[in-house]
């Protein structure tokens, strides 16, 4: 609780959408001409996925989930005071996409900004967020929408990338809120920023400019340049949760969720062994949409709370992880 203004973020509603185009793992069977399903299934989790149609962009994908989370809150778009895009994939190098949403939904009081620390943006968003409103009175209400249509980034004879990648949105409206234990409690931010080489979209900006050479080496597609310690995510998550549990004075099994990156199921049940809490504390989406970067963690937490697993004053700690590396966590009384 900010000892100035006594006010806390509160997360008031969710969204979440994923585009109409489905394709199960057997699709890619066929596309790389050979058995990808059953590895896909055992390694990842991932059954499905969506992807954007041509005509759509993430754009499109951030409204829809923004429109949910409004509805659900009852809160009109010109009642926002700011809307942050956490994504990796935007609609344009510049301007922002969220001036683009801005526009579409009619916010017309709100500030924008986007913000990119790849699959872990939507929790720093959402760090970013809280602190706006728990330090100035301005800000009430803050739209936070993690957004993803990396299949526009892929390269469709890469094994290592086509079979995981997939698009969709996820939306929190936070709100401010005086005299209560619920909301934003506490957070942390880490980066290993020697890995920042190992797995990007390297060209298509200031350090390479799309030229003919670039496309015929497809760096500005997403790549996979070296192969991540497979322990370094639960060895990370672990530490993240342990310190935001002694921040407010809990153990992790007094934690009620785990929200956390959606790309492999083997890592996320390592880091809740590590932290002897219940596997079953950690909401799964990855089987039906395979990994969605940035919104994986709104998804999976809209998800959960739609369902009806997320109930008031429950604990909650948000944890992701993306290229850089980066890390965020955050921890919120729902």
């Amino acid at each position: 609780m900010s000892p100035t203004t006594g006010r806390r973020a509160l997360i008031t509603s969710t969204g979440s959408y994923v585009p109409e185009r489905e394709l199960p793992n057997s699709y890619f069977n066929k596309l790389l001409g050979e058995d990808v399903d059953q590895w896909l299934r055992d390694n990842m989790n991932i059954h499905a996925r969506r992807w954007c149609a041509d005509n759509e962009s993430v754009a499109d994908l951030c409204e829809a989930a923004a429109r949910q989370a409004l509805e659900r809150a009852g809160v009109r778009a010109d009642e926002l005071d700011l809307l942050i895009v956490a994504t990796d994939t935007p609609e344009f190098v510049s301007p922002s996409t969220a001036a683009v949403l801005q526009y579409r939904l009619g916010a017309t009081g709100a500030g924008t900004f986007d913000l990119n620390a790849a699959c872990a943006g939507f929790v720093t968003a959402l760090d970013v967020a809280a602190k706006y409103i728990t330090s100035d009175r301005r800000y009430n209400k803050v739209l936070v929408i993690g957004g993803y249509a990396m299949s526009k980034y892929l390269d469709l004879i890469d094994k290592k990338t086509v079979t995981l990648f997939a698009d969709g949105a996820g939306a929190v409206l936070l709100t401010s809120a005086i005299d209560t234990d619920r909301g934003f409690l506490t957070s942390r931010l880490h980066t290993e920023g020697q890995y920042a080489s190992w797995m990007g979209i390297y060209a298509g900006a200031s350090n390479q400019p799309i030229t003919a050479e670039v496309v015929a080496r497809k760096d500005h597609k997403l790549k996979f340049v070296h192969r991540f310690p497979k322990e370094l995510n639960p060895e990370v998550w672990t530490r993240l949760a342990q310190e935001m549990g002694e921040d407010i004075g809990v153990s992790p099994r007094e934690v009620d969720h785990y929200v956390m990156t959606q790309l492999n199921f083997h890592a996320i049940n390592e880091t809740l062994d590590r932290l002897d809490v219940p596997r079953g504390r950690a909401p799964l989406i990855m089987d039906r949409f395979g990994y969605t970067g940035s919104a994986a963690i709104p998804m999976a937490l809209d998800y959960a709370v739609t369902k009806g697993d997320i109930k008031e004053n429950d604990l909650i700690f948000l944890i992701g992880s993306g290229g850089g590396l980066a890390f965020a966590g955050a921890a919120f009384r729902f």
